[in-house]
């Protein structure tokens, strides 16, 4: 399969965070639109979109405590959204094209990880409920803002976990027996998916997409583990204290999605995954979590997963 999946030598990394990314971009009259923007690495994207110039509408499920969080965060906005919910995804997307305006960057951001066995929306599994479905018709929704807005990007926050999950054609809702890490897995696999097929159908329109790997970091997405699993894992110590030092501040961690979300090197291209503030390669060896898979950028399966969420969640692009 031939590919643009290789490291352009963007000039940042591991450590580079998001301030550092974009200095010297003007987002001055940009719109961006960051999925639980008001948390963990949400929140330090829509500070550094923010400060940048650009003006923010962080969707929450819990507005009130968006407000807390963003108080003091000049240009930014909240509206109500859950993910989980199909007619709530519609009643945003209709309130926010009520404007009239055009929509510049959108980052899917929320999600989450390991979380016991749920169902939501019409019985879908919640990883993929959550991270995926919610997401593609939040985006298939805002398409003629996007499209208004005359170049556009969408980033969609993947991660590393994709490495433990291909797509489960054979049972994507888990209806056979559960495992909240393959449940991850696949919903990362599937944000991968998602911005290649993203891209390919919105290139024409000038917009364009990308998938990323943040990095590893200690946010509010453990929420559903137990500090014995983390400890075990080495994420912390037993007082609690973050003990990998391969561990990004949760700044660093934005740095990936908002160097996928602005900057100029990746202008003309698009349907690519990245780490590190650069274009990740291709995964050769099944037993490191580096790079991306190459089911996860695989046209055919993308297409397949497009066709599946249009029938799911009853959208498709306007």
């Amino acid at each position: 399969m031939t590919t643009s999946q290789h490291k352009i030598g963007s000039g940042f990394g591991a450590r580079s965070t998001a301030g550092e990314v974009l200095d010297g971009i003007d987002l001055s009259g940009k719109l961006a639109v960051v999925t639980g923007g008001y948390s963990g690495l949400g929140l330090e994207t829509t500070r550094a979109l923010a400060n940048a110039g650009a003006h923010v509408v962080v969707p929450a499920r819990r507005p009130a405590d968006a407000e807390a969080a963003l108080a003091g965060i000049p240009g930014t906005e909240v509206d109500e959204l859950d993910l989980a919910d199909l007619a709530s995804v519609a009643a945003f997307a209709r309130r926010f094209l009520g404007t009239g305006r055009p929509l510049n960057l959108l980052i899917a951001n929320a999600g989450i990880m390991a979380a016991p066995e749920r169902r939501v929306g019409l019985g879908w599994e919640s990883h993929f409920a959550i991270c995926h479905l919610g997401h593609h018709a939040l985006v298939s929704r805002l398409w003629p803002a996007l499209k208004a807005a005359g170049g556009a990007r969408v980033v969609s926050v993947s991660s590393a976990g994709h490495h433990s999950s291909p797509m489960r054609w054979d049972d994507v809702q888990f209806e056979r027996g559960y495992d909240r890490w393959l449940a991850y897995g696949q919903a990362k696999t599937a944000n991968v998916l998602f911005a290649v097929r993203l891209d390919t159908l919105g290139a024409e329109h000038g917009i364009r997409a990308f998938s990323l790997h943040p990095g590893a970091i200690l946010t509010p997405l453990q929420r559903h583990l137990r500090p014995e699993e983390m400890v075990e894992r080495g994420w912390i110590d037993e007082h609690g204290n973050q003990a990998d030092p391969d561990f990004k501040s949760p700044d660093q961690g934005a740095a990936t999605q908002v160097w996928a979300a602005t900057s100029p090197l990746l202008d003309g291209l698009g349907g690519l995954y990245s780490e590190d503030c650069d274009i990740a390669e291709v995964a050769v060896d099944e037993g490191e979590w580096v790079g991306v898979r190459p089911y996860a950028i695989d046209p055919g399966e993308a297409a397949r997963l497009w066709e599946l969420s249009e029938n799911l969640t009853g959208t498709s692009l306007g």
